[in-house]
């Protein structure tokens, strides 16, 4: 049997045992039933927890592991913003960098064969916009971030470009979360459900897709009108 049939394999297990196993712990609720127990490991293992969080966070995006948004909002309510926005920012990129590299060597045949319906839109996309079509999808996500990941393995995109355009764009979005987490753990009741801080998270929440998609028709339309 080929060598990169049985890894593909061998990876797709994985990411159905640690989404069948795992997933269903990533949720909002569970996160902070366990806060408080890991603030107090935090504070007297900040290097190893830090570390710790750094390579689950790589794992659960390269093997596209659902929940990586409840562990984001964690992450920013345990180590807080600038912390949490350094951990979050590489370790996403990484595992979707990861993530892509599987999908180009590994499951090219998998993914051509279960999303090849939408492979042909990044196609166009990569052709007409090159690595700036990558930034708007980061910027606002068409698809799911995973499948972005999956699909642009199968696109003519270097290795290097889509980790660099990825770490950029995801940036945006990974604030406006994080800013969101470190509300989230200031809710002790109803009342702080109400407080200005965090509906304030949850408007930027709202806005960012939309303000990212104004934006970015903004500078597509910017050289045609400098041609004019």
């Amino acid at each position: 049997m080929n060598k990169k049939l049985i890894l593909g394999l061998l990876f797709v297990l994985v990411v159905v045992l640690l989404a069948t196993n795992f997933s269903h712990h990533l949720t909002l609720e569970n996160a902070k039933a366990q806060q408080q127990a890991l603030s107090q490991f935090i504070d007297d293992n900040f290097v190893v927890a830090a570390l710790g969080y750094f390579v689950f966070y790589i794992s659960i995006t390269a093997f596209s592991v659902p929940g990586a948004a409840v562990v984001t909002l964690l992450g920013a309510a345990l180590f807080g913003f600038w912390t949490s926005l350094l951990l979050v920012s590489f370790a996403s990129t990484i595992g979707a960098t990861l993530a892509f590299l599987s999908s180009r060597y590994l499951l090219k045949d998998w993914v051509q064969a279960k999303f090849g319906d939408k492979l042909s839109t990044i196609n166009e996309g990569i052709e007409k916009d090159g690595a700036f079509y990558l930034f708007s999808l980061r910027l606002i996500p068409i698809f799911p971030f995973f499948l972005i990941n999956l699909l642009m393995g199968l696109s003519p995109i270097a290795v290097s470009r889509f980790y660099l355009v990825s770490q950029l764009g995801m940036l945006p979005g990974t604030a406006v979360y994080l800013n969101a987490g470190t509300q989230l753990a200031q809710i002790d009741s109803l009342a702080g459900i109400v407080s200005p801080t965090v509906i304030a998270s949850f408007v930027l929440l709202g806005l960012f897709p939309i303000v990212s998609k104004w934006i970015m028709n903004k500078v597509r339309k910017t050289p045609t009108t400098q041609e004019g």
